[in-house]
């Protein structure tokens, strides 16, 4: 179990969305993100299900979403828990509910306490005296770790988390030469020994994630997840490799330095299904229940505003711009300065916008994975 004087990390220091409810914030941006929840919400009911029909004897049931980040998606997972128990003819008055919010140190919890107070007040409305009591903690830590202790939570859901790694991955044979040179994350076109590098890392931290949700789970805890993946079909998986096209091209200009583009990887992996499925097997500690796919524009987050058919490339491209930046400007600035942020995005929405109106569609890959512990 981590100590509480353990070292942060360098990638656990700066790994987090954009904080506070500016316009280019996680908060405002991350309609997409929230899509991907609403797609696979199907499977998330009949998980909780699942749980509340093992757990009825149980006073307080134990909730943990890992990598919550900030804004309304982490109190939305809340809300839906709510609305599943409440479509089963449950009432928390015969039970309470503790929700445990997760996230690496840096994330911007401060923004999720202070909508607390209007979600409580929102809930109160809506369900009157069948709302109960239902308590919203935070724990700050890396999700490859422990957290909580054994035995201990009932159900876990991460969305949009596991595909972070702990770290870059780091060549095994010569680590003084950069691993992906001009690419910042695993492409189609890397070498299989950048694939095999970035999985390795991947079958570490996935093995050690699964390892300690299993040792604090109860003996009939289920879990969620909901991931980043891979199609093999797609030319572009990862919009993060549209960020390292633009990188190599301000290189290039002379606007950054070459040393810094070759010696920086995203600490990201979206795995295929089949490699999912390989590493839950080989940790042995839960039995797969579901494994799917679902697809998701990278323009979501103009969906649910626009007509999309009144909008042109150039539109979307700046959508989708400004809902990237709120993920991944922390880190990018953090290795590049702040200075070159507004200019790369500028440049990735037209990139974007070109690339549109050449495929018609750029789509992410999100694989829905649901686990019952073994034992």
């Amino acid at each position: 179990m981590a100590s509480m004087s353990s070292i942060l990390t360098t990638t656990e220091r700066v790994l987090h969305m954009k904080g506070g409810e500016g316009d280019t914030s996680y908060a405002k941006n991350s309609l997409l993100q929230r899509k991907v929840m609403m797609k696979a919400k199907t499977i998330l009911e009949e998980s909780v299900k699942q749980m509340l029909s093992n757990v009825t004897s149980e006073s307080c049931w134990k909730v943990a979403d890992l990598g919550c980040s900030s804004g309304p998606n982490a109190l939305i997972f809340v809300s839906n828990i709510l609305n599943i128990m409440g479509n089963a003819g449950l009432s928390l008055n015969r039970v309470s509910l503790q929700i445990y919010l997760n996230d690496l140190f840096g994330n911007d919890f401060n923004t999720i306490f202070k909508s607390i107070p209007d979600f409580y007040h929102s809930i109160c409305q809506e369900k009157g005296g069948n709302f109960g009591t239902c308590f919203i903690h935070a724990t700050p830590g890396s999700f490859y770790g422990r957290l909580f202790p054994d035995n201990y939570i009932h159900f876990f859901h991460s969305s949009f988390g596991v595909h972070w790694l702990s770290q870059a991955p780091k060549s095994s044979t010569d680590t003084s030469e950069p691993l992906n040179k001009e690419n910042i994350v695993l492409t189609s076109e890397s070498p299989p020994s950048v694939h095999e590098t970035y999985l390795k890392q991947f079958e570490k931290d996935f093995k050690l994630f699964l390892k300690s949700r299993s040792e604090e789970l109860t003996s009939d805890g289920i879990m969620v997840l909901t991931l980043m993946g891979r199609d093999r079909n797609n030319k572009f998986n990862n919009p993060a490799e549209l960020i390292g096209m633009v990188l190599k091209d301000m290189v290039h200009e002379g606007m950054l330095e070459k040393e810094k583009l070759y010696y920086f990887d995203f600490p990201m992996y979206g795995p295929t299904t089949e490699e999912v499925r390989q590493v839950i097997k080989a940790e042995g500690s839960f039995i797969l229940k579901t494994l799917k796919i679902i697809k998701t524009s990278w323009d979501a987050n103009l969906e649910e505003d626009v007509d999309d058919s009144a909008v042109d490339s150039k539109i979307r491209g700046e959508f989708i711009a400004k809902t990237m930046r709120a993920g991944f400007e922390p880190i990018l600035s953090t290795e590049f300065g702040e200075d070159i942020i507004d200019e790369l995005f500028l440049r990735f929405a037209k990139l974007v916008a070109h690339l549109i109106d050449e495929l018609e569609t750029l789509e992410i890959t999100s694989v829905v994975v649901t686990v019952k512990k073994d034992y």
